[in-house]
This record gives C-alpha cells, structure tokens and sequence, in this order.
C-alpha cells in the first residue's frame, strides 16, 4: 500500500466539503485529470479510506421532533448493543462510543416524548449515568486536516508505510506493516472463520 500523498489528502478534503462534487472540479485543484482523480479515489475505496459517500440532511427540515444529545455510561460489555441500537434508530444522526463505555447519541426525538424515547432506545442495559441536553444547533464539518493521517496496521498499530501490505478477507480491506503482520492477521482470521 502506498503512503497517502498531499494531492491525496487534497483530494479527500474536496470530498469531505461535498462528495457529488465532480472529478473534474477535483482535478483542476489539484492538478490532475478527471480520469486520474477518479483512479486516486478508486485506490482510496479499495484500500478502505473511503467507506462510502454520504449526504448530510438537516433533520429539521424534513420532520419535527426535539434535537437531543443523548450521553449515557453503559455497564461493561454492554455498550456495543446499545450503539447498534441507536445507530440503527431512524431519528438518531450520529453515534459515538468512548472507550470507557459512554455511548453518545445525536438525535431528533418526538415532542414530549424525550424520556420515554431514551428508555426504550437504552432498554434493558446497564446505565450507568445518563444526561440528555436540548440542542440548540447542529453544524456537520468534516474534516481530514489538522493532524497526521496514516494507516494503521490491522495486527500491531504501527504505521503502514511504503513497504506495508494490503489484503481483502470478508469483503473488508486491511491494511499491515509488514508481510509478518498480515500473516498473523490472516491465520487467525481465517481459524476463526473455521470455527464459526
């Protein structure tokens, strides 16, 4: 896998402010044909940097309901099936899980409704502490600056670089340090298919 360049994180950027905007357009910032950008961000698909295109709706032009934040700390091991859960909730916009199990939510909940709403979505797990807070605004500004942007090796952490390998297993792209790495990856991938 080759290291991400400028003109890549360039290219992300550009995406990030609008995802329809042509390849073209693309190009003429960067400095690069319609084609080649459309190859640059092929490789960034495949290689699992661009997951998917989005589009950001403003919920509340579209339905009713009161914007909440929802921060709840969930009991240990049971924070992964409350996220799913609000994840896949239709009036939840984003969800965050912090390593100590704090699962928060942005959500457009139905006028009078805010407690109940939050008790079923939580149900039975473990709560911990919860605080739900009216918001008054919401402003969506990705961003892919400000900080150093490397791949991860999938086996150890460390930084992929230029000598790094890629593979696909199940449909999803990993990437690795080292041909060690992905080996290790790989075999214990592959045995815990085995046993599923």
């Amino acid at each position: 896998m080759e290291n991400l360049d400028d003109t890549d994180m360039r290219i992300l950027e550009l995406l990030a402010e609008d995802a329809r905007r042509p390849f073209s357009a693309i190009g003429e910032e960067v400095g690069l044909s319609g084609p080649a950008v459309s190859d640059r961000v092929t490789r960034l698909r495949e290689a699992g940097v661009i997951r998917r295109f989005t589009v950001d709706v403003d919920r509340s032009t579209l339905r009713g309901g009161v914007p909440v934040l929802i921060e709840a700390t969930i009991g240990p091991g049971e924070a992964g099936s409350v996220r799913e859960t609000l994840a896949t909730t239709e009036a939840v916009e984003h969800v965050f899980t912090a390593a100590d199990g704090t699962v928060t939510a942005l959500a457009r909940v139905p006028e009078g409704r805010v407690r109940d709403w939050v008790a079923e979505r939580l149900g039975d797990a473990t709560v911990e502490s919860l605080d739900v807070t009216l918001v008054d605004d919401v402003r969506w500004t990705p961003s892919v600056g400000g900080g150093e942007f490397a791949l991860e090796c999938a086996e150890c952490g460390n930084t992929v670089t230029a000598e790094g390998t890629s593979t696909r297993l199940g449909g999803e792209a990993y990437h690795f340090c080292c041909s060690s790495c992905e080996a290790k990856f790989t075999d214990r991938y592959e045995r815990l298919e085995e046993g599923a």
